[in-house]
């Protein structure tokens, strides 16, 4: 055997190996994606997504953060597609919270250069005016730079008349800070005589929430491994008791099997809620049951004790 053809026979081997590998990964992730989304029958409305893992991405991958962060945005476009596919109405995404101003300066400039170019393209977008697609920003946009703000305001006035599939972009956004504000404006309202104290309530806090309302959220999802919503959407998810669906890939690496099974978190969540109303239900009727059946007990007992005594003919009296 010439010299070095077992080597080359060696490496020939594991590329066939691997080449194999990858085909088989592919059609089992094909199937298994399959498989998932025909199990889904039933999905949010609301969606909420925390995108955490941008930098820690970056980093697995020897790459500096801004390159993370366009990654990250990648895959936002991504899940915009799968959000329409399955015809979920309203999607809010966490993109800059208000603890991202710690951060150091050249990297707030970073992100919010890219906000800024993303928000550019999706207003000129054809598909998003195809699909009637509307852009809405919420957070503390005075802390943000007046070129970020310019931007906004253009991307929401272009997409304004859309409803079709509402996109809800969190910058500069804190859930407390949020209530807090709203809290100040009801008790302002409420100073001045155009509020009635008697007159609030849960429709005068959303009202007063956000410019113009959102819809209560059905599914939380947080990538990157950490399991918390960190203040995301307080009184809109905490108070409707949204599902919750914590995965550990980075944001740059969530993928469409990540997001079927986000959607079945909060199909099986909905079937257990309905399992445990219908549990509730059959409960209370076998209560109500019990009680109106000794109730009828007592009154007949009554009832026949009333008769002897009254109605019926009294024998004659012995001699």
């Amino acid at each position: 055997m010439p010299v070095g053809s077992g080597n080359r026979a060696f490496h020939y081997l594991c590329l066939v190996t691997y080449t194999y590998t990858v085909v088989v990964r592919t059609r089992l992730r094909r199937w298994y994606t399959h498989h998932l989304k025909r199990q889904i029958d039933n999905v949010p409305s609301h969606i909420a997504v925390i995108q955490d893992g941008n930098r820690r991405y970056a980093d697995s991958v020897g790459a500096d953060h801004r390159a993370g962060y366009q990654a990250g945005a990648e895959t936002t476009e991504s899940l915009l597609e799968w959000s329409r596919e399955f015809g979920i109405e309203e999607l809010t995404l966490y993109t800059f919270s208000t603890e991202n101003f710690n951060r150091a300066p050249e990297e707030r400039a970073a992100i919010f250069e890219l906000i800024e170019e993303k928000l550019t393209e999706f207003a000129r977008s054809q598909q998003v005016h195809e699909n009637e697609v509307r852009i809405r920003v919420i957070g503390q946009l005075d802390r943000l730079p007046a070129s970020l703000r310019d931007t906004i305001a253009t991307a929401e006035a272009a997409t304004a008349a859309y409803d079709q599939f509402v996109v809800n972009i969190a910058i500069a956004y804190g859930g407390r800070a949020t209530l807090l504000e709203a809290a100040q404006k009801i008790v302002d309202r409420a100073a001045d005589g155009t509020l009635p104290p008697a007159s609030i309530d849960r429709r005068t806090v959303e009202e007063h929430l956000y410019d113009e309302p959102l819809r209560e959220v059905d599914l939380i999802i947080r990538t990157g491994g950490t399991r918390r919503t960190s203040n995301f959407l307080p009184w809109l998810a905490s108070g409707n008791q949204a599902a919750v669906y914590f995965c550990t890939p980075y944001w740059p690496e969530f993928s469409r099997v990540d997001f079927l099974r986000g959607l079945r978190t909060y199909q099986h969540r909905e079937a257990s809620w309905q399992q445990t109303r219908l549990e509730r239900a059959l409960a209370l009727l076998r209560a109500i049951g019990d009680v109106e059946l000794t109730e009828a007990r007592r009154i007949a007992g009554r009832l026949r004790g009333s008769v002897q005594d009254h109605d019926l003919p009294q024998q004659p009296a012995d001699d």
